[in-house]
């Protein structure tokens, strides 16, 4: 089967809905990685993804701790990875991050481009682009793995 990318545009009022719709197509995946620039919306996007698979407490950017575990009833553990602060593929491996993606459980991404060798072919990629003429505008690319159809998220137009 071709796999086939798709994009969502979407404002921030509507990521409830943008992370419920991934979630229904491409939920079954455990390992998601997010690309995107400095302050686009990754971990915002993530807050929520884990929002909707139940965890309860306060979520953040695991940027200085690398990674963040959180416990859902009905999901295990998702872990929140930032990639950020490492150099190498080398550092990747010393703090586990192989471990973390083999584990079944939900593991979320950020700045993966210096770990890319380390994951799994089958992962789902996600981009994230401001609009540079509309801050409150994201585009999101679903760039790989099993997904094989399209949709496409209509932005709610400003009341």
């Amino acid at each position: 089967m071709v796999q086939q990318p798709f994009s969502i545009s979407y404002r921030l009022d509507d990521l409830g809905d943008v992370a419920q719709m991934l979630l229904d197509r491409l939920g079954e995946d455990p390992v998601w990685v997010f690309d995107a620039p400095m302050g686009a919306g990754k971990t915002t996007l993530i807050n929520e993804l884990c929002r909707l698979l139940g965890v309860e407490e306060i979520t953040n950017s695991p940027t200085f701790s690398l990674v963040n575990e959180y416990s859902t009833e009905g999901h295990g553990i998702i872990f929140h990875i930032d990639c950020y602060r490492l150099d190498n593929l080398a550092e990747g491996y010393r703090i586990g991050l192989n471990e973390y993606l083999e584990s079944d459980n939900y593991c979320f991404v950020e700045w993966p481009a210096v770990v890319a060798d380390m994951l799994p072919e089958d992962a789902v990629r996600l981009q994230i682009d401001p609009d540079p003429s509309d801050p409150g505008l994201r585009t999101l690319t679903y760039l790989g793995a099993r997904y094989a159809g399209s949709f496409k998220y209509t932005v709610k137009e400003d009341e």
